[in-house]
C-alpha cells in the first residue's frame, strides 16, 4: 500500500543560495489582479533546505523549502545578477523577527515579501540593487479595484496608489533578475506497513 508522506519541490535547475523563489498563483488573487503576471510572493533561498521570507501571521522568518508547498502553484527560480550574495543574506537575516506589513506601506518597521528583497540585496559596493517603484492597486483599465478600496477603507486609510514600494510580479521582470527554471510540487510516495 502506498501513502503520501510529504511534498517535495523539484526542478531541472539547481537552486542556489541567494536565488529568489517567485510563487506563481494558479488562480490569481487580489495581488495578481493589480501586478504583472500571476506572481504573488517571493522568498530568498538561504540554503538547499531553507528560505527567508515575510509571511502574514509570522513576519520575517525562515521556512523549510518543502514547506513552501502550503500554497497552490509553482515557483520560478530567479537569480539576481551583480548581487553580493553573502552580504545580501546577512542583510536579510537582520530582519528575522520583524512583523509582516499587511498594509504594504513604505517607511514603517513592518516588512512584506518583496520589500524584504528590496531592502536586502546589494552589490559588492553595498548599493541596493532594487529601487522602489510606484505601488499599483489598479487593474488594467486604471481603476483601483474594489478589493483594495475596501481593504484600506476598513482600516481608515487611503489606498497608497503611487507610493514607493515594490511587488513580486514586477520584481521578477527586472533586468537584474534572470529566471533560471521552475520548481514544481511532486508527491513523494512510500510504502506503509
Amino acid at each position: 500500500m502506498l501513502a503520501a508522506c510529504g511534498i517535495l519541490l523539484t526542478s531541472c535547475q539547481t537552486v542556489r543560495t541567494g536565488d529568489l523563489l517567485f510563487h506563481v498563483s494558479e488562480n490569481g488573487n487580489a495581488i495578481t489582479a493589480v501586478t504583472p503576471g500571476m506572481i504573488d510572493h517571493v522568498a530568498i533561498v538561504l540554503s538547499k533546505d531553507s528560505v527567508i521570507e515575510a509571511v502574514p501571521g509570522k513576519g520575517v522568518t525562515t521556512t523549510a523549502i518543502d514547506a513552501l508547498s502550503r500554497q497552490q502553484g509553482s515557483y520560478l527560480i530567479g537569480r539576481v545578477g551583480k548581487a553580493d550574495t553573502r552580504q545580501s543574506l546577512l542583510n536579510a537575516r537582520q530582519y528575522i523577527g520583524c512583523r509582516y506589513d499587511s498594509l504594504y506601506l513604505p517607511g514603517n518597521a513592518d516588512i512584506y515579501c518583496s520589500e524584504l528583497v528590496l531592502l536586502s540585496f546589494v552589490d559588492k559596493h553595498g548599493s541596493l540593487l532594487f529601487q522602489p517603484i510606484p505601488m499599483s492597486f489598479h487593474d488594467q483599465t486604471g481603476r483601483i479595484t474594489d478589493y483594495w478600496t475596501q481593504f484600506y477603507s476598513r482600516r481608515g486609510l487611503q489606498v497608497p496608489e503611487g507610493k514607493p514600494g515594490t511587488n513580486p510580479g514586477e520584481m521578477s521582470q527586472r533586468g537584474i533578475v534572470t529566471i533560471k527554471g521552475r520548481l514544481r510540487k511532486t508527491y513523494k510516495q512510500e510504502k506503509s506497513q
